[in-house]
């Protein structure tokens, strides 16, 4: 009783009390309506008050019934009282809509003759067909016209009288979802017929010049409609004898717009639906009709993957049957040749990119259709599916998709528990998005937010819900939602994946399973170039009875989605099945993955975006331990790294080895920073992941050289006694400016300083011995990658000595220091060795590279002219200059000269401008006004664009190179580290050269004075 007076008030009635029992929320409201016209004498029929206790909402099903009894007149009510009482098929049918459809009720109210049409269709075993609805709707019409309505009118009286009987029918359980669904479909197909005659009856002289014929598309076409939908259509035309083929498309339209204007225009009596035929060729921007050849002509020619898919639903429904038969005999054989297309699996990756992008963020987790784990994501799986294997078996090619989810079940392509899971999940999320469009007849796919929405919708979906509605119907109906989302999600995933693994395992007796030719074809349509290969790496991993072969099978589905997601899915699994021969015993891998679906995911995205990161891990799988840790991807700093390879050094029996520590402390480092930068996680905007992986790189290699330097040293004072000098790294070029790639030499100057007392002699050859010796075991072969030390920027180049004092640095630059020396100076930055030496080094050069008097003419002379022979000269044979990153127009040397003929000019008297980092001096010019804010944004997009992209080609190529890969895969892996979605490489290479090109255009004023 309390818990009663609390939803119904502090103050209630005995009356009340009995309708609060019985669901009502308002029974102050409901007692006035029970006392109402029409409802006299009912307030205590306990029969009466039970049915409306069972509706979905009792409050909106007596106030539906309050306004019928109302507007019907006294013999009316009369006859419905006695039926409401007598007849429960009527009254539960009745009440049922009531409690449901605020705009039903409306109907009725305004109709209310229209009751009788739920005694119509009473029998239970009663499914009526398309020819019943056309009788029943050009019955209405008929009698809708002599009562003076206008043919619209009448149409749209007699389509909801029609919908009236097929939701009573659903919503007492007469009929399931399947038959709800066809029957709409059916409906619309008699409403398209009754239309198509009224717009012929209006228009004769069309009609005698053509045939037409109205081919229904999704959910109309497939037989599988919405209460509330745009319905899709094609309209194919074709003269009558004698007939011009023109004049007849002309007559066509003329009946194809009437047709669309009398179901979708709004009258008196609303509107039906709209009539959508922008799945036609060329869409809204092509004709309204054509004719059969015309059609053919279209899709041979010019037609997308998509729109083949949505043929698989194409279905005659109105209009010349014998012409519709013709259209689909003849466009059949090109839908299920589509899977067979350049590109069929980019074009389908992207039409579902395509539809989850369109979503606004703030309906994601309301959508019913389009969201994760909604009614699209079962739509199409299951399209994809019949559209790979329906090639071979005619049993797929239905246009419905529960039909067609039970035939690919039957055939083995998918697994029989998985299709009994995503046919009951579909099955309920299309109820309930029915009983949502239900309310007011309008067209929506969002699931409600109000208490009392959701309250009717659980209560109306009671029997499909696994749980007690009783108490807390609400949480019920969110609950059932979200599993069935979450599964849905979880088996569209897998659903392409799971009958692989069954390919190659031995099935129990009596099971169905993909035959090794359909797993091939099922493989090349999602992308695997190699299909045999990847079906023996799927036999080496899943096969047997062994712990690690079922978790593996547990985890392959999903991790073949997301390999096929990627530019290069046979590398990813190939990479997949090494790292996991090298790691299959140990016990954490396996349970890693299993455990960490977040870990699960970034690997495969790590194995399938290019060679690098795969090669660094192949070389020591253990690292794959850190895409578990939330941290494990974060750059570590200088001191770190350094702390960790001095450490690594000291524990070292030989130099050799204590190198070769470094080089493999470097190895994980270089595996981390690359992985990081594949996933994304080294920063939201593409400049700022570029800087942090530039600054990670530097302080990798910066710390690996302080280590080698450490075991060099060593090595020789464990020889011949202590070193006689003490010795300074200087990083040079991208090193010295913190903007290392992945595939970046380490350019130094090595500077050494006898100690006091040490002859000049015996210091040089030590030092020479030490960096030799560094150089040498950093670069040696090795399961290690490389670190090439080049000193070629050392005064005389490869003639000069490698090491050479300060007072010889002194000496050379006073006396023979040119132009260019200066300028690659101003990348110079102590990196390693002798802090101190390092810091006098720097004091050494700073007039150099900052002098007082800016850049004389004939230097400036020198350094344009240097720059023109570089562009001529050294670009490769048969590059591109549209599209070397390096020294290609608009690309890196552009960009950099540029920058440093400013710190050249005016770095003595802006500190801002003394830095070694590009972006950084290019923000100070800017800053400074010696560049406008827009050529300086022009300048800063092309550098960070040339500078992403050369690590693109380093994480996808495994090898450096500064122009665009010339094989179609690897250039793929580019375009798709760059942000561009499958197919998009194009696009990339266009944005390229147009961002370049402005850039030059500003290097042509800025640098060469154009």
């Amino acid at each position: 009783m309390a818990v009663d007076e609390q939803r119904a008030g502090s103050r209630v009635s005995r009356p009340e009390i009995r309708l609060v029992r019985r669901g009502f929320t308002d029974p102050a409201q409901a007692v006035r309506l029970l006392a109402g016209p029409g409802l006299e004498g009912l307030a205590d029929d306990p029969v009466l008050l039970d049915a409306l206790g069972a509706t979905a909402d009792p409050d909106l099903a007596l106030l539906g019934l309050a306004r019928l009894l109302e507007a019907a007149d006294q013999a009316e009510r009369h006859t419905l009282r006695d039926t409401l009482t007598t007849s429960k098929p009527l009254r539960d049918r009745l009440l049922g809509v009531l409690g449901v459809s605020t705009a039903l009720a409306d109907h009725l109210a305004r109709h209310p003759h229209d009751w009788h049409m739920l005694v119509t269709f009473e029998l239970r075993d009663m499914h009526p067909g398309p020819e019943d609805f056309r009788r029943a709707l050009a019955e209405g019409v008929r009698r809708g016209r002599e009562g003076g309505r206008s043919p619209a009118d009448a149409l749209r009286v007699a389509y909801r009288r029609c919908l009236l009987a097929i939701a009573a029918r659903d919503l007492t359980g007469t009929t399931d979802l399947a038959q709800t669904a066809a029957e709409l479909a059916d409906l619309a197909g008699a409403t398209l017929q009754t239309a198509l005659d009224l717009a012929a009856e209006q228009d004769q002289d069309a009609a005698r010049a053509c045939r037409l014929a109205v081919i229904g598309m999704g959910k109309c076409g497939g037989r599988e409609l919405n209460y509330v939908s745009d319905v899709d259509v094609i309209f194919v035309a074709e003269p009558r004898e004698g007939v011009d083929e023109h004049e007849a498309v002309k007559a066509a339209t003329r009946l194809a717009a009437a047709l669309t204007r009398l179901c979708a225009d709004t009258t008196g009596e609303g509107t039906i639906w709209p009539v959508d035929a922008n799945l036609r060729p060329e869409g809204r921007n092509g004709p309204l009709v054509r004719t059969l050849a015309s059609h053919l002509a279209y899709y041979q020619r010019w037609a997308k993957t998509w729109e083949f898919q949505a043929l698989l639903k194409a279905r005659p429904v109105a209009g010349d049957a014998e012409l519709g038969a013709a259209y689909l005999e003849a466009l059949a054989p090109m839908v299920w040749q589509a899977a067979a297309r350049d590109n069929f699996v980019t074009d389908v990756q992207q039409m579902r990119r395509r539809v989850i992008d369109s979503i606004p963020a703030t309906e994601l987790d309301r959508q019913l259709k389009l969201g994760p784990g909604g009614l699209r994501d079962v739509e199409f799986s299951v399209q994809l599916l019949q559209l790979v294997h329906g090639r071979t078996d005619p049993a797929l090619r239905s246009g419905n998709t529960l039909e067609a989810l039970a035939a690919l079940s039957r055939g083995g392509y998918v697994g029989r528990a998985d299709a009994v899971s995503l046919d009951t999940a579909y099955r309920f999320l299309r109820s309930l998005e029915h009983r949502i469009q239900l309310y007011r007849l309008r067209r929506t796919h969002l699931m409600p937010t109000g208490a009392e929405d959701l309250r009717r919708l659980a209560r109306s979906l009671a029997a499909l819900i696994n749980d007690d509605t009783r108490s807390d119907p609400v949480a019920a109906l969110q609950r059932e939602w979200k599993r069935h989302a979450v599964e849905v999600r979880r088996l569209h995933e897998k659903l392409f994946y799971r009958p692989l693994l069954d390919a190659v395992a031995e099935l129990p007796p009596g099971a169905a399973g993909l035959t090794p030719d359909a797993a091939r074809a099922r493989l090349e349509a999602l992308g695997y170039a190699d299909p045999a290969a990847a079906l023996r790496h799927l036999s080496a991993l899943a096969s047997g009875v062994s712990r690690k072969a079922a978790i593996q099978r547990t985890l392959l589905p999903v991790l073949l989605g997301w390999f096929a997601d990627s530019a290069d899915p046979d590398a990813g699994l190939l990479n997949f099945r090494q790292v996991s021969d090298a790691l299959g015993r140990t016990p954490w891998y396996l349970r890693l993955l299993r455990d960490e679906s977040a870990a699960a995911e970034q690997l495969a995205r790590v194995l399938s975006a290019g060679r690098l990161a795969p090669d660094l891990l192949l070389r020591a799988p253990e690292a794959v331990a850190m895409l578990g840790d939330p941290q494990g991807l974060a750059p570590r700093g200088r001191a770190a790294l350094e702390q960790e390879i001095l450490a690594a050094v000291g524990r070292a029996g030989s130099t050799a080895a204590a190198v070769a520590a470094a080089r493999s402390v470097r190895r994980r480092e270089l595996f981390r920073t690359a992985a990081a930068d594949v996933l994304g996680r080294l920063g939201e905007d593409p400049a700022e992941a570029l800087d942090t992986a530039g600054e990670a790189l530097t302080a990798l290699n910066a710390a690996t050289l302080q280590g080698a330097l450490r075991a060099c040293t060593a090595g020789w004072e464990a020889e011949h006694g202590d070193l006689p000098t003490r010795i300074a790294v200087i990083a040079m070029g991208r090193f010295g400016g913190h903007e290392l790639g992945y595939g970046s030499d380490a350019d130094v100057l090595f500077v050494h300083e006898p100690l006091l007392g040490s002859l000049e002699q015996d210091a040089a050859r030590a030092a020479q011995a030490v960096c030799n010796e560094l150089r040498t075991l950093l670069g040696a072969p090795s399961t290690e990658p490389p670190l090439l030390v080049d000193a070629d920027l050392r005064p005389e180049g490869r003639s000069g000595p490698l090491v050479r004092t300060l007072a010889s640095y002194a000496a050379y630059y006073r006396r023979w220091s040119h132009a260019w020396e200066s300028q690659a100076l101003l990348r110079a930055e102590p990196v390693a060795g002798d802090e101190e030496l390092g810091a006098r080094f720097r004091q050494l050069i700073d007039p150099l590279r900052y002098p007082g008097v800016g850049v004389p003419e004939r230097d400036l002379v020198e350094i344009r002219r240097i720059k023109a022979r570089i562009e001529a000269e050294r670009l490769p044979r048969g590059a591109d200059p549209t599209t070397h990153t390096k020294i290609g127009r608009g690309g890196l040397a552009d960009v950099e000269w540029t920058v440093q003929l400013f710190q050249l000019q005016h770095g003595h008297e802006l500190p801002a401008l003394r830095t070694t980092r590009t972006r950084a001096a290019l923000a100070a010019a800017a800053g400074a006004g010696l560049v406008g804010r827009s050529d300086a944004q022009v300048l800063d997009a092309a550098w960070v664009l040339a500078s992403r992209v050369r690590s693109a080609v380093m994480l996808v190529r495994g090898r450096p190179g500064d122009s665009f890969p010339g094989e179609a895969r690897e250039l793929a892996g580019v375009a798709r580290y760059l942000g561009y979605g499958a197919g998009h490489s194009g696009e990339l290479v266009d944005d390229y050269r147009r961002t370049t090109r402005r850039a030059r255009a500003v290097v042509e004023r800025l640098f060469y004075g154009g």
